[in-house]
């Protein structure tokens, strides 16, 4: 795994990996956010529904396995440091996933956007999302301290390797009133 394969919405937040927190990486899939976390330092929890990808993870994290989107939430009442979502989407979740970050946490989402269906996969509606519903999300509870919504890769009207994408950087407050947390912007 290469810095490359890591999200660059990811690493536009490096305050937001700090070893010896804790991180939930949600639909982890084969893990390649899951290591890159467990290698800087972060007490890591993986949740998939696929158990022969997260298998291997099993020697460097937390592993849960659990259909979340048919199933009980399995992590009800634990919070983490940094929740991190990428390629993922499930409405019935998003105030769940909220919920996970801790005061003072970090919550990294990206994913697919309205528009996405003119270009390719996914297309149902169910799995994009619809302009400004992550600022929605996060409005009433956490900060954000990053938002884009729009088409990136290709070139110019080139659809090859370009996507419709929507992604948020949003922190839970902690500390006292008067006390200002540095989110960093560069």
């Amino acid at each position: 795994m290469s810095i490359t394969d890591i999200s660059p919405w990811l690493r536009r937040w490096p305050q937001a990996v700090r070893p010896g927190a804790t991180a939930l990486d949600l639909a982890c899939g084969s893990g390649r956010h899951l290591r890159h976390l467990a290698a800087a330092g972060m007490k890591v929890t993986g949740v998939d529904r696929d158990e022969v990808a997260v298998a291997p993870l099993r020697g460097i994290a937390e592993i849960v396995v659990a259909d979340i989107e048919g199933k009980a939430w399995p992590l009800e009442g634990r919070t983490f440091d940094l929740v991190l979502v990428t390629n993922y989407l499930w409405r019935p979740l998003l105030p769940r996933i909220v919920a996970a970050v801790a005061p003072g946490g970090w919550l990294v989402y990206e994913t697919f956007a309205d528009g996405q269906q003119t270009i390719g996969r996914p297309a149902r509606p169910d799995f994009l999302l619809q302009p400004g519903e992550l600022l929605d999300l996060c409005r009433s509870e956490l900060r954000v301290i990053g938002y884009e919504d729009g088409y990136e890769g290709g070139s110019g009207q080139s659809v090859v390797n370009g996507r419709y994408v929507q992604r948020v950087a949003a922190v839970r407050p902690a500390g006292e009133a008067g006390i200002y947390q540095r989110h960093m912007l560069d």
